[in-house]
């Protein structure tokens, strides 16, 4: 079963920290380029970042530059993207997806295979 799960969601305040996870079981996760999207309310799923298969090339929206950190295990088959500094516009449902290619190379959906099932985070004081 081809699956990615996320998790570490949850309600912070403006200014603190969350580090969410994406765990993958049921296929050769080495290979692929793994990225975080997030959906906010009457939005549309936006990339947040990407990290490529070996972990050695990353990138960030412009909007969460300098505050996330993506960062992957794949020992462990996880992904993680550190949130600091969170603002209540971070406050989304975010997804982990695994790209179509080991490299990362924009935020079309449709460049990714398999997806999660979202976790919220909520940032509000």
């Amino acid at each position: 079963q081809l699956q990615l799960v996320e998790s570490g969601g949850g309600l912070v305040q403006p200014g603190g920290s969350l580090r969410l996870s994406c765990a993958a079981s049921g296929f050769t996760w080495d290979y692929y380029a793994i990225a975080w999207f997030r959906q906010a309310p009457g939005k549309e799923r936006e990339g947040v970042s990407c990290i490529s298969s070996t972990g050695g090339v990353t990138n960030y929206a412009d909007s969460v530059k300098g505050r996330f950190t993506i960062s992957r295990d794949n020992a462990k088959n996880t992904v993680y993207l550190q949130m600091n500094s969170l603002k209540p516009e971070d406050t989304a449902v975010y997804f982990c997806a695994s790209r179509r290619a080991s490299y990362c190379s924009g935020y079309t959906p449709s460049e990714y295979l398999y997806w999660g099932q979202g976790t919220q985070v909520t940032v509000s004081s």
